[in-house]
């Protein structure tokens, strides 16, 4: 019989999971608590108890082409950044083109997974499910944890000394939807992540006043990055990544700050990042230059204390009057259905070999995807993670004894988020399962695409090249993938237009290559 997986969860992890698992002939079961897929992508007019919260004027911070599953990409037409109503319309795509709902039980939560007292032996699983208030036992051989991390909102108010005396308005920005909220008011955005930034630049269109208040600062880019690209295509290539992994970390440190100064001196506008290192997750926004430029938007230190209707910043003695608080403080990790035993969570830290295995089970048949924040697509990284994670349920692929001993080093600190290399951590679980493009022998094959993989974004496709789930399309997809980016915006061309592809393919582009390959890539 196929092996029973249970799936946990029908947002982008859950979905890819379920298409991983019966690409591997396992006979997955997915529990969704929700009417619908999407998770974090389904927009909800109400805050919703247990599930992930958007604004509704959310867009994605990662493009289209970069953002795909490795075997499906976005339809042409779609915008380059998507709003989450187009993003969760792919999502219900993928599902239906994998003939996926069939395996989802909606309005399902999931109570407890524990393991079975025979676990050593079997490595299975106890799961109790509710329904419509009836709850049911079942048995699996794996389960496959694909919850998301954007369900307990982080709010440490005894980190912000006098805020039971404040009498104006505050709240988490898991709670926040439109900006008329905001209508007329002082606002204090706590936090300098994605969030706090978009919901600032949001409130200072019908605020009186807006203020952010950062103690790390943050490095900004901006979605359009250079000659109008998307920044992930130009950021996240094999040939930066190369160079950006070869020098001294002072060195590349250097280089990456004197390239988001070229902007906008991030100095100049309260934002530089503490110990000037890339240690965070940068925001991804374009306006906030301008709106802080143009007053909109005032950048101060953290806070220090808070009175009745106002708010001290550390170095600046006056006081900022305030009348609504909006903590953009993050999210704890939590899976309240597991035991603590199985996932050890301690100060937002989970020891998880390569951020998905707990490391001290007996058995491999407990799995934890997502939780990671690359620079970069959340979505081909949950993939490559499933394709991996079947596989080792499958039997294909073992994990190495230092599993059991070596939680320390592989544990996930969510404050440090840029830990992970997006694409040196895709890398890594793609060579596991044996799909790991190689460069070299593209260079003797089919120099066009080893050029386009090694100089261009590097898109998910490359992963479905060669190996288990080699995908026929893949080459296609690479070699197409700028004309779906520049489908949606070259909506008017004139007769002096020029070609569509970046001009990093030349005969220079090839030399490089070549002694990249030969020195050591």
């Amino acid at each position: 019989a196929a092996m029973r997986v249970a799936v946990v969860g029908a947002g982008v992890s859950g979905l890819t999971a379920l298409k991983c698992c019966l690409a591997e002939g396992l006979a997955p079961t997915c529990f969704e608590r929700s009417r619908d897929v999407g998770g974090l992508w389904r927009y909800t007019e109400h805050v919703e108890d247990g599930r992930p919260s958007l604004y509704a004027s959310v867009v994605s911070n990662t493009s289209k082409e970069m953002s795909a599953f490795s075997d499906f990409p976005f339809p042409e037409d779609f915008p380059v950044f998507l709003p989450h109503a187009r993003f969760l319309e792919y999502l219900r795509c993928y599902a239906e083109r994998f003939a996926l709902r069939q395996h989802i039980h909606f309005g399902t939560t999931v109570i407890s997974v524990r393991r079975r007292p025979d676990f050593a032996a079997t490595g299975q699983w106890d799961v109790v499910t509710e329904a419509d208030g009836t709850r049911e036992s079942h048995v699996f051989d794996a389960v496959m944890v694909c919850s998301g991390n954007f369900s307990e909102p982080s709010l440490p108010l005894h980190c912000f000394p006098g805020i039971e005396r404040f009498q104006g308005q505050y709240f988490h920005s898991r709670q926040y939807k439109h900006p008329d909220v905001f209508q007329g008011k002082r606002v204090l955005v706590v936090g300098m992540g994605n969030s706090g930034v978009d919901i600032a630049v949001e409130a200072s269109r019908v605020a009186a006043k807006v203020t952010v208040c950062t103690g790390r600062g943050a490095w900004v880019f901006g979605r359009v990055f250079d000659h109008g690209y998307p920044w992930d295509m130009v950021f996240n290539t094999r040939f930066m990544n190369l160079i950006r992994n070869s020098l001294p970390g002072a060195l590349t440190r250097g280089l990456i700050s004197y390239r988001v100064n070229q902007w906008f001196k991030h100095e100049n506008y309260g934002l530089q990042p503490e110990k000037s290192c890339l240690v965070r997750e940068p925001v991804l926004n374009d306006d906030l230059p301008s709106y802080i430029i143009t007053g909109k938007i005032t950048i101060k230190p953290g806070v220090k204390e808070f009175k009745e209707n106002s708010a001290i910043f550390y170095n600046c003695p006056e006081e900022e009057p305030i009348d609504i608080v909006v903590f953009c403080t993050g999210y704890d990790i939590s899976f309240p259905f597991l035991e603590e035993a199985d996932v050890k969570v301690e100060n937002k830290h989970a020891s998880l070999y390569k951020y998905v295995f707990p490391t001290h089970l007996q058995r491999p048949t407990l799995a934890v995807l997502g939780l990671i924040k690359p620079l970069g697509a959340i979505m081909p990284v949950t993939e490559m993670q499933a394709r991996w994670v079947t596989r080792v349920f499958k039997g294909r692929r073992s994990l190495p004894h230092l599993l059991f001993s070596d939680s320390l080093r592989f544990g996930l600190s969510f404050d440090e988020v840029l830990k992970t290399d997006c694409l040196v951590y895709s890398d890594e679980i793609a060579s596991f399962i044996g799909v790991k493009p190689n460069v070299l022998a593209l260079l003797f094959r089919d120099p066009k695409l080893a050029l386009s993989v090694f100089f261009g974004p590097c898109t998910p496709y490359q992963f479905r090249l060669q190996g288990p789930g080699c995908w026929d399309g893949a080459r296609q997809a690479i070699l197409t993938q700028w004309d779906r980016i520049l489908k949606p915006t070259r909506t008017r061309v004139t007769s002096s237009s020029s070609g569509i592809w970046p001009s990093f393919l030349t005969l220079f582009g090839f030399l490089l290559l070549m002694a990249a390959v030969f020195f050591g890539f």
